[in-house]
């Protein structure tokens, strides 16, 4: 099933990326990090940039420091995603500046991403915030990724709902996408994220890579960063998301 979650994977064989490690061809799996909801905090976001690992930053639009933590983190050489904020089921969440709506139009949500992507400098994909309700509309989804398409960007499911349209719809508009497997910051608690590293970890092992979405939580930051003394003997590769997409 995780075989297939990648656009241009064809078996599993495939996914595992072969690189050399003092002179020996190992299979290396591959985990790439995600930190949503990035662009209210700078203290936040510098709890993960101190880590010193390779992460994909994904920003949200049309805040007061979207555009000075996405240089701050382009500099320190990260990569960076659009969070495009999108509708979700529960009426009452906000998904904030930049959002999609079921029922917009063409020409709205052609107007609405092209403003964000503008919005959020070096991004070279983009992400969902929220969007359980805007993520299962296929025509919807279907504009949204037209305009990523012609933005030369990828697109990552965040999969905030199982009945997601999103990366179904990618694949049929040749959108390089992927989708995430586990989300790690659910429960804010440093022992439940680590746990969901190692989840995160074993799938890696299992499939040759693995993609994980947390939150710029200090427990996040914490969680990760005691994980990585242990990560460092598993003969596995971090890497940036898009790493990811070219095996």
């Amino acid at each position: 099933m995780m075989a297939g979650c990648f656009l241009g994977v064809n078996s599993i064989s495939k996914a595992f990326a072969c690189e050399t490690f003092e002179g020996t061809s190992v299979f290396r799996p591959r985990v790439a990090l995600i930190i949503d909801d990035i662009g209210n905090s700078l203290s936040r976001t510098r709890q993960f940039l101190d880590l010193d690992i390779p992460i994909t930053f994904s920003v949200l639009p049309r805040l007061e420091n979207t555009c000075s933590l996405a240089m701050e983190i382009h500099k320190q050489g990260h990569e960076i995603m659009l969070h495009q904020p999108m509708e979700p089921h529960n009426a009452h969440l906000d998904p904030g500046p930049g959002a999609l709506y079921v029922g917009d139009k063409t020409r709205t949500i052609t107007r609405i991403i092209e403003d964000n992507i503008s919005d959020v400098p070096y991004a070279i994909g983009v992400n969902n915030h929220m969007g359980s309700r805007f993520t299962e509309c296929q025509h919807e989804m279907t504009e949204t990724l037209k305009v990523v398409k012609r933005n030369d960007l990828f697109f990552i499911d965040s999969l905030t709902t199982n009945h997601s349209q999103a990366f179904k719809t990618a694949k049929k508009l040749q959108v390089t996408a992927a989708r995430r497997n586990i989300f790690l910051d659910n429960t804010r608690s440093e022992s439940a994220i680590l746990y969901r590293l190692g989840n995160l970890m074993k799938l890696a092992r299992k499939y040759g890579y693995a993609i994980g979405i947390g939150h710029p939580f200090f427990e996040t930051a914490k969680a990760i960063g005691d994980f990585l003394k242990y990560y460092r003997n598993q003969n596995i590769s971090l890497v940036h998301v898009s790493d990811i997409l070219k095996m």
